[in-house]
């Protein structure tokens, strides 16, 4: 299926590995320039060499999501390095498990600024160069748990239902700009991001035996991996998407039991 994805400017934040890493990564294979971003320069670095050896324009560089001031100097340093902007994929995030009982105050306000407030804000900066363009895609990675809240997960259930409502929330305001907002809902991915959750959860369990007791709560028996999700979000960005804006697609074995 061809995307029409040759040429276009991307921004993937947290791209440096697991499934930002993915979605770069599909994102260059379809043509498109890319800039990524990750708070760990080693980690950034590697990332964007290895993207612009598939042959399109790359900027890597650190940038925390949570602190506005780099959030727009990241924003603003790579549109002008790529040229533009079409699409924003807000992929930033990490694990908080925990129960109601055991969050603090700082874990709340910890997971709230990466996940939700990163959202805000990398949107914040990218309208007005994606109006510049005349249109373009932004696309917030979100989780099930936003749908299908899971006590285990308390932090995550409740911000990520925060981050389904700006998504649909904003799709509406800024559609009158040929701008679509669209999420994608993942469910369980092996990312490196497990291995904390891995840590704080069960540490008394192998690796092996935990992801085997977890992916008990997935219909297909099994974690998901990044490339599984990488080709839903190059089609939502895509012109193949060009009537859909405001929606929530769930890549996640199963889990998505509601109507």
């Amino acid at each position: 299926m061809e995307l029409g994805l040759g040429g276009k400017k991307a921004i993937v934040t947290g791209g440096s590995k697991g499934l930002g890493r993915a979605i770069a990564e599909q994102l260059a294979r379809e043509g498109a320039d890319v800039a990524i971003c990750a708070r760990n320069i080693e980690e950034v670095a590697r990332a964007g060499e290895e993207l612009a050896a598939l042959g399109t324009k790359v900027f890597a560089r650190t940038a925390d999501v949570t602190d506005p001031s780099q959030v727009k100097s990241f924003m603003d340093e790579a549109v002008a390095a790529l040229g533009g902007l079409d699409i924003l994929v807000n992929n930033a995030g990490r694990a908080k498990p925990g129960t109601f009982e055991n969050l603090t105050d700082e874990d709340w306000e910890e997971d709230l600024q990466v996940k939700l407030f990163s959202m805000i804000r990398c949107s914040r900066e990218a309208l007005p160069h994606l109006r510049a363009r005349g249109g373009g895609r932004i696309i917030n990675i979100n989780a099930v748990h936003a749908k299908s809240p899971d006590f285990r997960f308390f932090a995550t259930s409740t911000n990520r239902a925060a981050c389904l409502a700006f998504t649909k929330s904003l799709a509406q305001e800024v559609a009158r700009d040929n701008i679509l907002v669209n999420a994608v809902n993942i469910g369980f991915v092996v990312t490196p991001q497990w291995k904390n959750i891995h840590q704080k959860r069960a540490p008394e369990l192998t690796e092996e035996r935990f992801f085997e007791q977890m992916s008990t709560d997935v219909p297909l028996e099994r974690f998901g991996t990044a490339d599984e999700v990488s080709g839903i979000v190059a089609f939502l960005a895509s012109e193949r998407a060009s009537f859909i804006t405001g929606t929530d697609i769930d890549v996640a074995g199963g889990m998505g039991r509601y109507l």
